[in-house]
């Protein structure tokens, strides 16, 4: 198995896990929360969104957040930014790295950010122009790489597409999200590799969500790609609102396990992961959903 020797993990837990929690997470939960994650070796936490509050409540406080965390060298945290008033506000908080969401299914982008695929990339393009000029790193999200709850199954070269574009505009890397959890190892395959021969892979991350359980076997699959980053979100928090019974994104402490078990290096901590997660879930009142959590916490009471 021909496998890369380092991961590194972007945690989304504090902005793509919390952004749909129905009760109010407190500001002074969510700094707790990302300085936990940020102690914890992983050098890239998602810390919030610049988005319309009367859309995403919970983000409504991320200005404060991000001033009220620690700042920690070799740790980036990026912030969600949709449009250039979310860009303004963004770079008024003073942040270093700001990420845009498309998505690679017509029907998900109206229904999402309400406009096409194309609205959605010549809207993105002043965002990035701008950010790029004020010395501000640009992700990329491309959300339904795998399926849709609307179309079902996404054309890899619908996905290259947006990929391609996203990569045009200056964004450093391009995250291939199956926001619905429906990939499997194969089809993550195909479409990893259909896009990387347009984009080069180190420009690429993965971002799976376990709705069907295969979140690690997909991950494992375009790893012997040599796809080397990968969103993760402590806890397995998140889920997708238009997609009715979508899990979170695969769980931060499950994907250590793993990664540790294959000699994949990653510089993060398993043991301090899982106390955060147990610290947000906690504050949530429900126990974490990663496997490997619980298994840990088990060990501890026995």
């Amino acid at each position: 198995m021909n496998l890369p020797e380092h991961v590194r993990i972007v945690d989304v837990g504090p902005r793509d896990g919390l952004q749909n929690e129905p009760a109010t997470v407190p500001t002074d939960a969510k700094v707790a929360f990302i300085d936990r994650l940020s102690a914890s070796g992983l050098q890239a936490v998602e810390a919030g969104a610049f988005v319309s509050p009367k859309w995403v409540p919970q983000m409504a406080d991320s200005a404060e957040v991000l001033a009220r965390i620690q700042h920690r060298d070799g740790v980036s945290f990026p912030v969600l930014v949709p449009n250039e008033r979310g860009l303004e506000r963004a770079l008024a908080a003073g942040v270093e790295e700001i990420a845009v969401f498309g998505a690679a299914s017509e029907t998900f982008s109206q229904r999402n950010i309400n406009c096409s695929i194309d609205e959605s990339l010549e809207r993105f393009r002043p965002v990035a122009e701008r950010a790029l000029a004020a010395g501000v790193r640009v992700r990329g999200y491309v959300s339904c790489v795998l399926g849709c709850p609307y179309e079902g199954e996404i054309g890899a070269e619908a996905v290259a597409r947006v990929v391609k574009a996203l990569d045009a505009m200056g964004c450093y890397q391009v995250s291939l999200g199956d926001t619905i959890g429906v990939g499997t190892p194969r089809k993550a395959q195909v479409m990893v590799e259909a896009v990387a021969a347009h984009v080069a892979m180190e420009r690429l991350a993965g971002h799976f969500h376990d709705t069907y359980g295969q979140a690690l076997a997909n991950i494992l699959a375009v790893m012997e790609l040599g796809m080397a980053t990968f969103d993760s979100a402590t806890a397995g928090l998140g889920g997708c609102p238009y997609a009715r019974g979508a899990a979170g994104n695969v769980a931060t402490e499950d994907l250590l396990f793993m990664l540790d078990g294959l000699g994949v290096e990653t510089g993060v901590s398993l043991d301090a992961v899982a106390e955060a997660g147990r610290f947000i879930t906690g504050m949530l009142g429900r126990e974490p959903a990663s496997k490997v959590a619980r298994a840990l916490a088990a060990q501890e009471t026995r």
